[in-house]
């Protein structure tokens, strides 16, 4: 019994993977036959289409089924909670940035939201902190190396971690090691934690699936083009500086 559970759980696991090959590899078939028009913020722009074609494979076969089925079946209030817990359990680290990027005001804001929604919030699952009037920032290492001057490095898409620039890329390495959702034990409870996070933040994004394709030629560039400027927006906290016409 225990044998054909392995052989049943092996060949899924293999199905799987053949169908996840199938959908990238005519996903990076499609993604090389259309003509391309060199962006000089993606310099990568090659690389960055045949992984973006991949992360279209992995989110067709596996994202976002989980996500529409997670949507579909959990109750608004219950999402409602688990968006203000993982938002909570980040208030630590974007107050550190905050205070790196020399916004005192804000970090002191950041910290205040942590020990409201903590404690009165109920480890964060309300979010009484906004309801008080404290405003919810974000920041992280990839904006406050931008802050101390370092560029951008061009654009760069990563499966499952989706758009970056090469500076968010490297500066992702310590916002994943200042995550308190690594530090959780049991490990099951870890992975656990981890996987319902990447699952609501993916629900969370399904409204922009009908937006991006009715609006978009090329979801790739579509994509590309409106994190990059979404991505300004936050490094300027919401009052970037006008862009010079060499600069569009």
């Amino acid at each position: 019994m225990g044998m054909d559970t392995s052989i049943s759980r092996s060949l899924r696991a293999a199905l799987l993977a053949a169908s996840l090959l199938a959908v990238a590899g005519s996903a990076v078939a499609e993604a090389e036959s259309r003509p391309q028009e060199r962006n000089p913020k993606d310099p990568f722009e090659s690389f960055n289409r045949a992984m973006f074609a991949v992360n279209e494979a992995i989110d067709t076969v596996a994202a976002r089924p989980a996500a529409q089925a997670y949507d579909t079946v959990t109750p608004l209030p219950v999402k409602a909670a688990f968006g203000n817990f993982f938002a909570n359990v980040g208030d630590l680290w974007v107050g550190v940035n905050s205070a790196l990027q020399g916004k005192g005001g804000d970090a002191g804001n950041d910290l205040a939201r942590l020990l409201i929604n903590s404690t009165i919030g109920i480890f964060g699952l309300f979010d009484v902190a906004s309801e008080l009037g404290l405003e919810r920032h974000d920041e992280d290492f990839g904006q406050t190396l931008a802050v101390w001057g370092v560029g951008d490095g061009g654009y760069v898409f990563l499966p499952v971690l989706g758009p970056r620039t090469v500076r968010d890329a490297a500066a992702w390495g310590v916002d994943y090691a200042a995550d308190p959702v690594r530090s959780v034990d049991p490990v099951r409870v870890r992975n656990s934690a981890t996987v319902v996070r990447f699952v609501d933040i993916r629900a969370s994004l399904l409204p922009y699936d009908k937006v991006i394709n009715e609006a978009a030629l090329d979801r790739y560039s579509y994509i590309r083009d409106a994190y990059l400027q979404r991505r300004r927006n936050q490094i300027f906290d919401g009052r970037p500086p006008r862009l010079d016409d060499d600069d569009y």
